[in-house]
């Protein structure tokens, strides 16, 4: 009976003593059974979204306010630590307000980032089709700016090239029964299958050296070097009768069936007039490669074999320098760089938009137990900016500034 009694006495205690906390519970079941029933996802979203946080830091508030009853007694300074719970709930009031207020300003400020990327990605749009529009009149005009100025002309060196190619492949179809036969009667076998790509390649070198021999002619005659004239004069009589003599006369017989009929057999084919033509045909082709672009390729040309650089003539040196031409790709690239520096920036400012209304409600639920616990704040609310939150050896220095005296006095 005695130990009925002395338990109904304690009981009694401890249930004066639990006043402070025993409503907490009830209170927490309350609040839970608000957020898990709601009528709609929409409802329970908006719950979730704008009273959570502010609900986790009210039971921690209560908590932490109600716990610290039991430790007044123990407790040396006793008015500063009660001016620090109201200070703390006061803090509470106002991270709840800033959370709110920072996720409207969010939510403003993600909105409008939306329309202005939008409408920044509807002027590029713009922009790119008027671009692929307007691309081929700007490249004909680049490429006829860059046509008209002197330099390197090398349409008349691709020309040549072409040419080259084009006369070595009619000739290489002209001269392969003749040389095919002239091979199966040296070595005893038919030709090979490489015969016609090697004969091509030997072709396409003899016909640029013979417009390399013309070029050496043209310049001796130019430079009025008279010594070398008569000697350039009969190399080219030479490389005239090698081409007239094993290539041009190959293609007059080749067509001189053509022509037999044409004339209905009334003119006699002899070797003088088939060497006749192939001269005329030697000279008119020439002279009309030459003239149109053969003077202005070689040049070229025969740079790109000696490796040496094209001479032109000394500019005047009252004439203004040309302008150097922008790179084209500098331009892009320095806004690419400002585009991503840029994008760095607002994204920074977009993550503390977002973070500091939660941030407000965790550092002053934080400050509740450091007050409860330590009897000092951890952080000063509001917030100014991340990088306040981010100084954790800032913070240790506010709740133990001993620790500093220590260092600066060892």
């Amino acid at each position: 009976m005695m130990i009925n009694n002395a338990f109904e006495t304690w009981r009694d205690v401890l249930e004066v003593l639990a006043v402070p906390i025993s409503w907490i519970p009830a209170m927490q079941q309350a609040l839970l059974d608000f957020f898990l029933q709601s009528d709609s996802a929409w409802i329970a979203a908006a719950k979730h979204l704008f009273l959570l946080l502010p609900t986790l830091l009210l039971v921690s508030a209560v908590w932490c306010t109600q716990l610290s009853i039991y430790t007044l007694p123990f407790r040396s300074g006793r008015v500063k630590f009660i001016t620090l719970i109201l200070l703390g709930w006061w803090d509470a009031l106002r991270a709840v307000w800033l959370f709110w207020v920072g996720l409207i300003r969010a939510a403003a400020v993600s909105v409008g980032w939306c329309f202005a990327l939008g409408r920044l990605a509807l002027k590029l749009s713009i922009e790119a089709v008027r671009q692929i529009i307007f691309l081929p009149f700007a490249m004909t005009g680049r490429m006829t700016q860059s046509y008209f100025q002197p330099g390197v002309p090398w349409v008349a060196f691709l020309l040549l090239i072409f040419w080259c190619m084009l006369e070595a492949l009619i000739f290489t179809y002209t001269l392969f029964p003749t040389v095919s036969e002239l091979l199966a009667d040296i070595v005893g076998v038919e030709a090979s299958r490489f015969t016609g790509p090697v004969l091509y390649a030997f072709l396409v070198l003899l016909i640029l050296g013979s417009f390399a021999c013309l070029q050496v002619l043209f310049e001796t005659v130019k430079n009025k070097q008279y010594k070398f004239i008569v000697q350039m004069i009969l190399v080219e009589l030479f490389v005239m009768f090698f081409e007239v003599m094993f290539l041009y006369r190959e293609m007059v017989d080749a067509i001189t069936p053509w022509i037999a009929q044409q004339t209905g057999d009334q003119v006699r084919m002899g070797i003088v007039f088939t060497l006749s033509l192939a001269a005329f045909g030697w000279v008119g082709v020439r002279g009309m490669t030459w003239f149109l672009f053969g003077q202005f390729g070689t040049p070229p040309l025969l740079a790109i074999i000696s490796r040496r650089p094209m001479v032109h003539a000394v500019p005047d040196a009252a004439a203004p320098p040309e302008a150097e031409m922008p790179v084209w790709w500098r331009g892009p690239l320095e806004d690419f760089k400002r585009e991503i520096g840029w994008l760095h920036e607002k994204s920074n400012e977009l993550l503390e938009f977002i973070s500091l209304p939660a941030l407000h409600i965790f550092a002053a639920a934080l400050n509740f137990a450091l007050i409860l616990v330590a009897s000092r704040p951890a952080f000063t609310l509001p917030f100014k900016g991340l990088k306040e939150i981010m100084e954790l050896p800032v913070i240790l220095n506010q709740l133990h500034p001993q620790l500093q005296s220590k260092k600066v006095n060892p």
